[in-house]
């Protein structure tokens, strides 16, 4: 990319007239990060009432660029327009949230434009004394973090993990620039034939601020009822590891650990569940973890605020009726 590289650009996602929350989040980092403009590219047509929520939450400029391709889960196409919109706004620092548009595009549009990306970022911050931009990931299935300093070349592509950051608080008095940007057309090859959508009741598993997730140790699909209805109490959605999603009991979109969901509740209650450094990777972020299992030198319990050691089927209905209790005084 030819140029000076000055500010921020996040790659924003939205849906439904709305920004998807870790769009704020994106937007909040780049105000932090203190480089220059901070703008965010929005895909699709996306409505004035989405654009002016960005400028709301940080955004100084908005970048819109629409093909009819675009912003509709054909990747190919939205890696060619980031990039193209790259091409024009020269950020320094390119912010894609640790979703399946950012995990799918960030590393393709980083690949194209000759650059290395971090995935998975907890952090990004730039050094008072050098200016680089550092960021901070787990490494070895989450057991230590690693702080990476990128090469010279930008934009430095980071992938950041959600709730890394906390959304500023919407101002509608902000004022920022609405730029539309004529994409060139994109080489396809790979199409979308097909979406189909699950559709879950309550909180998404990812947005959850209280997850209640089960493992291998409570034997069977059957016991997730009692999951569902502890975390219905709480407000929460439900979770498993990957050996109860590959056994077929629950839907891999359950599936917490490295190769599934990232979460970061404020409440994270296990049940059954050891703690394998790849589960322990999804969940790292959890503020309060409560373990229930029988085997006290569980990995688990090295995690956990608050451990319960014993046979679920004997703590978990107590557990749950005091939990009634509680919510219908």
């Amino acid at each position: 990319m030819t140029g000076a590289a000055l500010g921020v650009l996040a790659a924003g996602e939205w849906t439904d007239g709305r920004l998807y929350p870790g769009t704020g989040e994106l937007l909040a980092l780049g105000r932090s990060l203190d480089c220059g403009e901070v703008s965010v590219a929005l895909l699709g047509d996306a409505p004035e009432s989405v654009c002016r929520e960005a400028v709301s939450l940080g955004a100084d400029a908005v970048y819109t660029a629409s093909h009819p391709l675009t912003g509709d889960g054909d990747a190919d196409a939205d890696v060619s327009a980031i990039a193209q919109i790259c091409g024009q706004a020269k950020p320094r620092v390119l912010l894609f949230g640790k979703t399946a548009f950012g995990a799918e595009v960030g590393p393709r549009v980083a690949f194209r434009l000759g650059v290395g990306a971090a995935q998975d970022c907890v952090a990004v911050e730039a050094e008072d004394e050098s200016g680089r931009v550092v960021v901070t990931r787990p490494v070895h299935g989450g057991n230590a973090m690693a702080r990476l300093r990128f090469p010279d070349a930008d934009p430095k592509v980071a992938i950041v993990r959600g709730k890394a950051y906390e959304p500023l608080a919407a101002d509608g008095s902000r004022r920022g620039e609405i730029r539309r940007v004529e994409l060139e057309p994109p080489v396809v090859r790979t199409r979308r034939v097909e979406t189909v959508e699950s559709r879950s009741a309550g909180v998404r598993l990812e947005d959850a601020s209280v997850v209640v997730a089960g493992g291998r140790g409570l034997g069977g699909p059957s016991p997730f009822e009692q999951l569902e209805e502890l975390a219905g109490l709480l407000g929460g959605a439900v979770g498993a590891s990957r050996a109860v999603c590959d056994a077929g009991w629950l839907d891999h979109s359950y599936q917490i650990g490295l190769t599934g969901k990232t979460i970061t509740p404020d409440l994270y209650i296990t049940v059954g569940i050891s703690g394998a450094s790849q589960h322990m990777a999804g969940c790292s972020g959890a503020r309060h973890t409560v373990a229930i299992n029988k085997d006290a030198d569980s990995n688990i319990f090295k995690a956990a605020s608050f451990g319960a050691v014993g046979d679920w089927q004997d703590i978990l209905p107590s557990f749950i009726e005091t939990i009634r209790e509680l919510v219908e005084s």
